[in-house]
């Protein structure tokens, strides 16, 4: 009954007689048989994280969080990749609850019907993750894309910039991206503006592929004064191909990006962008799954809406 009760980290024990049980059970390589206890409990202490991409350097710092929030508790988090493809969601996902995890953490808001009916029907805390435009099927952690969208396109015309480019990844699959360019371009009717000319690419988030885009849709329409680019990594293989034409940058050409990303500090400019709060946004969500696995009564917060920052950086003029 000792032994079970530190395994377990529950119930009174003595730190002398703790810690003998745990150097008892190292020297063995015991790992206790959660599934077996889980069968009393109706799930495992795991926690289902599924998101779109781990090559996108976005998702590493939402996990960052994630695991920091869980380290004091008995939670585990499980990463599932999706690809951002609605039919692999549905694959990743079947397959996590069937292990009847305590709560799942997912990205994003949009999910096929039979996604949405699996989350639903699952009994555990569900926290949507990344974005807050839209009804949370339980709770949902991140920013507002389309207001994100609207504070750049603010800034882009209070700059002077008036013809202006857009380049996207994985549109249409990525929302989140396609809700900043639905609040983007919003924002420009309203002050009489258009998109000027627009770049899609359906792969991954690349220096290279951002230097190629630029050059295409710069040699289409050379009148283009601004790129809006819907994530850092292929607006600065934008900047570097910009810099390497030695094009006046922001002088002739302005450029931003979106969601602030650390390693690109070293770059002889820094581009505007802004930060999604990747981190916070893993640490809230993680926080949420905590509280309703401790207490399935606990008072949390449905919508958690986080503020995104605006960084001009080198390649935004401001007025």
């Amino acid at each position: 009954m000792t032994v079970s009760r530190v395994l377990r980290n529950k119930g009174d024990v003595s730190e002398a007689t703790r810690r003998k049980v745990q150097d008892a059970a190292k020297r063995l390589g015991y790992v206790p048989n959660k599934i077996a206890g889980a069968l009393a409990s109706s799930h495992v202490n795991l926690v289902a994280v599924i998101i779109p991409s781990l090559s996108n350097m976005v998702f590493p710092e939402v996990l960052s969080g994630i695991s920091e929030a869980l380290e004091d508790t008995d939670l585990q988090p499980v990463v599932g990749v999706t690809d951002y493809m609605s039919e692999k969601e549905e694959k990743v996902l079947f397959e996590m609850l069937s292990w009847r995890p305590a709560g799942v953490i997912i990205a994003g808001l949009e999910h096929s019907e039979a996604s949405r009916a699996m989350l639903a029907q699952a009994a555990v805390p569900v926290v949507e993750i990344m974005d807050v435009d839209g009804e949370p099927i339980d709770a949902c952690v991140g920013i507002s894309h389309r207001r994100a969208g609207r504070v750049m396109a603010e800034a882009i015309i209070e700059a002077g910039y008036r013809n202006i480019g857009f380049l996207g990844t994985k549109m249409p699959l990525d929302h989140r991206a396609r809700k900043r360019f639905e609040g983007f371009t919003r924002t420009l009717g309203k002050a009489g503006l258009e998109i000027v000319d627009r770049e899609f690419y359906s792969g991954g988030s690349a220096l290279a592929k951002g230097r190629e885009m630029t050059q295409s849709i710069l040699e289409r329409s050379p009148k283009i004064d601004f790129l809006y680019y819907s994530n850092d990594m292929i607006g600065a293989g934008g900047l570097l191909y910009l810099l390497e034409k030695g094009i006046d940058i922001p002088g002739r050409i302005g450029l931003a990006g979106f969601n602030g990303v650390e390693l690109l500090e070293g770059l002889p400019r820094q581009l505007a962008t802004m930060d999604a709060c990747r981190r916070e946004v893993g640490v809230k969500a993680a926080r949420i799954i905590a509280a309703r696995t401790a207490d399935p009564t606990a008072d949390v917060d449905q919508i958690v809406e986080l503020t995104p920052r605006l960084a001009y950086g080198d390649t935004l003029l401001r007025r």
